[in-house]
């Protein structure tokens, strides 16, 4: 990838010259798709990134968010942040996915926060397919040791299977950092003179044109021609990393920070730069190299990893040289910032340090400016696009007739629906010991007993529900984890997202990416979520064409406590499920986007969704909060079959009974995945039934009982399935990988 013609011609009528190597390199990179959001940005404002409890919205390395204090507990932020690394975990899954969880949890110290939590969400082609599972597991392989090596628990994600992520899966990492509000830091420059100091690994030519590689289509031979444009971790030096920044930030000897990703060294520091509104002189030389005869564009746009900059004052320079001694880290104060008006400016001198006169022999070789722009024009004059859009198709309903105990056994058994325990019990989901709710559940949630509060945190997307109705499926995505953290006893606080697509420049392309973006944003304003920051990550097509539009939420609710109902039955209660308006008869239950139409073929329209949406979450929390509520489960992917089927296990079941209603078919009203919906398991329905008067229809189901049996009776027919029947085919991708 190179600038094109009309790019170029924008900086050369900006500069008022021919840009040399490294600044035509630079604007290459800063200008990609990656880092400049040419197709997205003008997209971005439907989202409302404003709330009480936001303290640092969108623009920064992360955002940072305020909590509601408990008990007496001391005021504490949050960070989010999210990322995506999808063709570099394509390209090598392990290194790729290793260093997409690095980035973020660098992203994370650059604003003075200790990362606490991970979350990943991860999509690929046919689970079928030996290459699907060859780039699953070495994705999950380098998720696992770089998180577990750093000691930070990856306690919350999802996994998703489809058959047009197989020549692109998708990764998308989510970090929460817990951050004391004196301590806050940003990517803001701050006064002319401070110094700038990399701190980190040493600079290879590891990951050289990663932003603009992360901008392209992935060719057929993208795994061996590209590898040189994938990053490669360290965990051990990121630990250290995360220990240094303590050390700086407890010692206040930070002014700002970024950290070394996209673009390298020339993207972190130009946007801290510009972002400040200074200029910067940078001498290329002074930064610590692991490899020989480095050139000057490799120095900045190299994306060796475990690296931040930071901004610091003269006189504290030589103590953080002495922090990052003592944790073996490299240090370079490799410039300065300048006064406003100024320009960024980067010198280099080369390998050789002297050169030959005839006069005197030798003599200091004379630094060359390799790099003097604007750094607000290098990061911010990247033009946008204007894209044509085509809407796509609403789907009508032409379903195949398929037995019910068949539906039921290959739905609860396919890989979008079976267990993701060979999943989450490769990562440490318990250091630290804050999380009270582990993988598994519907939300994690972790105590943040600084503050007195439990922090719920849900993340994911389904591409089925998108790639059938972009704007509704989104719309779904948000609500389904706004139920994922109520479900637990939480209210929605915040959000970040991760929008992935496919070629902006199709039109049907950018229909459906356009239509997840206003869909999202228009739930979560529904909600009452702020949606803090996020990132994009466009160019996802293949060979095999383009991915389905992909919105991956990650939120997080707040409860008073750290306790929450399990998902599990106790054998002692009443079942009933909420929000489910096909049983009552008042909705046509679709199966638009389900697992039953990925599953047998057909279509259907996407099912309609809660007209209050945030009176339903609301009231879904606070029913999951009181004494009576034994279990609790939210009803989404593979439908209220699959949701019940999850909750029984060896020493609960359950017996349940449905009778047809009137506009539903049996295996439409088991298999719809309208979200919203959550089964609970109650000692009192009538105090649910009161609790949702004129918010939500609630439904009994049946009894919760000390079998290990799961017995569905719809109309005439009944489903009967004892726990280790589910459990078998439930198993299947353990049963393949393990």
């Amino acid at each position: 990838m190179s600038l094109s013609d009309a790019d170029h011609e924008l900086v050369v009528e900006e500069i008022g010259r021919e840009p040399t190597r490294a600044e035509a390199a630079l604007f290459e990179n800063l200008w990609s798709e990656h880092c400049a959001y040419r197709s997205s940005r003008p997209l971005l404002s439907a989202f409302d990134s404003e709330g009480d409890q936001v303290v640092i919205g969108p623009g920064d390395d992360a955002a940072v968010v305020s909590l509601p204090t408990h008990d007496d507990g001391e005021e504490m932020y949050i960070t989010m942040g999210v990322e995506s690394h999808n063709h570099p975990s394509y390209v090598d899954p392990f290194d790729g996915a290793a260093t997409g969880v690095g980035g973020i949890v660098r992203d994370t110290l650059s604003m003075g926060a200790y990362p606490i939590a991970l979350a990943d969400c991860l999509y690929f082609g046919d689970f079928d397919r030996e290459h699907s599972r060859y780039l699953f597991e070495g994705v999950v392989e380098g998720i696992s040791h770089y998180g577990n090596c750093i000691g930070v628990p990856t306690v919350a994600g999802s996994v998703a299977f489809h058959d047009d992520y197989e020549g692109n899966p998708l990764v998308n990492v989510s970090c929460i950092g817990l951050l004391e509000p004196e301590r806050t830091i940003t990517a803001e420059a701050q006064e002319p003179g401070n110094k700038l100091v990399l701190v980190g690994n040493a600079t290879g030519r590891d990951g050289l044109g990663g932003a603009s590689f992360a901008s392209e289509d992935l060719a057929e031979d993208a795994e061996t021609e590209d590898r040189p444009a994938v990053q490669v971790g360290d965990p051990y030096s990121e630990k250290l990393l995360i220990e240094c920044n303590e050390a700086l930030l407890d010692e206040e000897l930070v002014e700002s920070a970024r950290d070394l990703g996209a673009a390298g060294l020339g993207g972190a520091s130009s946007e801290l730069v510009a972002k400040g509104g200074l200029g910067a002189r940078i001498e290329l030389d002074r930064v610590h190299q692991r490899e020989p005869n480095m050139n000057a564009m490799e120095i900045l746009l190299a994306e060796s990893q475990e690296r931040m900059v930071y901004e610091v004052a003269p006189e504290n320079v030589d103590r953080v040289a002495e922090l990052a001694e003592r944790y073996d880290l490299g240090c370079s104060v490799i410039g300065e910032l300048t006064e406003p008006g100024t320009n960024y400016v980067c010198t280099f001198e080369g390998s050789e340090t002297t050169v030959s006169d005839e006069s005197s022999g030798q003599r200091p070789r004379d630094s060359e400016t390799v790099v003097d722009v604007d750094a607000e024009f290098l990061g911010e004059g990247a033009p946008m696009n204007d894209l044509p859009s085509d809407a796509p198709p609403e789907q009508e309903r032409d379903l195949p007739t398929v037995s019910l105990d068949a539906a039921f056994e290959q739905i609860v058994g396919s890989p979008n629906c079976a267990s993701k325990r060979w999943v989450y019990r490769q990562y440490d989901h318990e250091v630290q010991v804050r999380t009270s709710v582990l993988p598994g559940d519907d939300a994690a949630l972790l105590a943040v007993r600084e503050a007195g509060t439990g922090l719920a945190f849900s993340a994911g997307a389904d591409p089925n529900w998108t790639d059938a109705a972009p704007y509704e499926g989104a719309r779904a995505v948000a609500l389904e984890n706004a139920t994922n953290v109520a479900a637990k006893g939480a209210t929605p606080h915040a959000a970040v997202d991760c929008l992935n697509g496919g070629n902006p420049e199709k039109p049907d392309v950018y229909g459906g990416f356009k239509g997840i973006v206003d869909g999202l944003a228009d739930m979560c304003s529904d909600l009452d979520v702020p949606v803090v920051g996020g990132n994009v990550s466009l160019y996802n097509d293949s060979q095999s064409g383009p991915i389905p539009p992909t919105p991956t939420l990650a939120l997080v609710g707040v409860k008073d406590g750290y306790d929450a109902p399990p998902l599990s039955l106790s054998g002692e209660g009443t079942l009933v499920v909420v929000g489910d308006t096909a049983l009552e008869g008042e909705a046509d239950p679709r199966l638009g986007g389900s697992e039953y139409t990925a599953q047998f073929g057909g279509t259907d329209r996407f099912p309609d969704l809660p007209a209050d949406a945030t009176g339903l979450i609301e009231t879904i929390a606070a029913v999951a909060d009181a004494d009576h509520v034994l279990a609790s489960h939210d009803v989404s992917h593979g439908g209220l079959a699959v949701a019940l089927a999850e909750m029984v296990h060896e020493d609960a079941g359950a017996s349940v009974e449905i009778e047809t209603a009137e506009r539903g078919t049996r295996k439409r009203l088991l298999f719809n995945e309208r979200p919203g919906r959550v089964v609970f398991e109650t000692t009192d329905p009538a105090a649910v039934r009161e609790a949702f008067d004129g918010v939500a229809p609630v439904t009994e189901l049946g009894e919760a009982n000390g079998s290990d049996r799961l017995d569905i009776t719809v109309s005439d027919e009944t489903l009967q399935y004892d726990a280790a029947e589910i459990g078998d085919l439930r198993s299947v991708i353990e049963d393949e990988l393990a």
